[in-house]
């Protein structure tokens, strides 16, 4: 089951999820996109916004109205992602982000393939990003000797989650409230599958790619 977590609160890009973003809107994007992907057997939209329902129902997905509390600033993710799995009828959860408008159809496909080719050696999959970045911390240099400094591409592969995507058992999301497992598979998303739209820039530059490549682009 695939869950689409909405909340109506967003601070730094007003009504993000559902305003217009090209000939659609970021929640209707990812429940088109999700469609197209074999192995989702239920689409469920998780929110605390009427407008986001709405679209739920237009496209009919199944959707879960969301406690005033959980929508909320004063929640943590570990309490965050525990809600979500308590409130989802389902062996394997997989989230996916409005807020990752670009994630392809087939890497959603692949990613979901990761987790049931595993065979249990594996009890979550996570996307990441590459940071081939010279980081600090207190003054001094994480990844990297200052008197040999290399180039960036040589840097210690180290990645983020971005949270674009993520497949877990929902009692094991529940009992570790957490959306990554004790043994994670990271896939790694290239720089545009993995943009987060997190601010206005954020948004017009995920719309500009829209609008540059395309729905087409998108369910390949």
């Amino acid at each position: 089951m695939a869950v689409v977590p909405v909340r109506k609160g967003s601070q730094r890009v007003k009504s993000k999820n559902t305003r217009p973003f090209g000939d659609t809107s970021l929640l209707e994007l990812k429940l088109k996109v999700l469609k197209h992907v074999n192995a989702i057997d239920e689409i469920v939209v998780n929110t605390d916004c009427e407008a986001s329902i709405v679209i739920a129902r237009q496209h009919g997905v199944s959707y879960h109205r969301r406690d005033d509390y959980y929508a909320s600033s004063l929640v943590t993710n570990d309490q965050h992602w525990k809600h979500i799995a308590e409130t989802t009828d389902t062996d394997v959860l997989m989230m996916a982000q409005t807020t990752s408008p670009m994630v392809r159809a087939g890497t959603y496909q692949m990613a979901l393939d990761v987790f049931m080719g595993g065979n249990g050696s594996i009890d979550s999959v996570n996307s990441v990003s590459v940071e081939k970045k010279f980081l600090w911390r207190d003054g001094a240099p994480l990844n990297y000797n200052i008197d040999e400094t290399p180039k960036s591409q040589d840097l210690p592969d180290i990645v983020s989650l971005n949270f674009a995507i993520t497949i877990i058992e929902r009692d094991l999301m529940i009992a570790r409230k957490n959306v990554v497992g004790f043994r994670p598979r990271f896939v790694t998303l290239d720089r545009i599958e993995s943009l987060d739209v997190d601010e206005q820039i954020d948004f017009e530059f995920a719309e500009f790619l829209y609008n540059k490549l395309g729905f087409e682009w998108l369910i390949k």
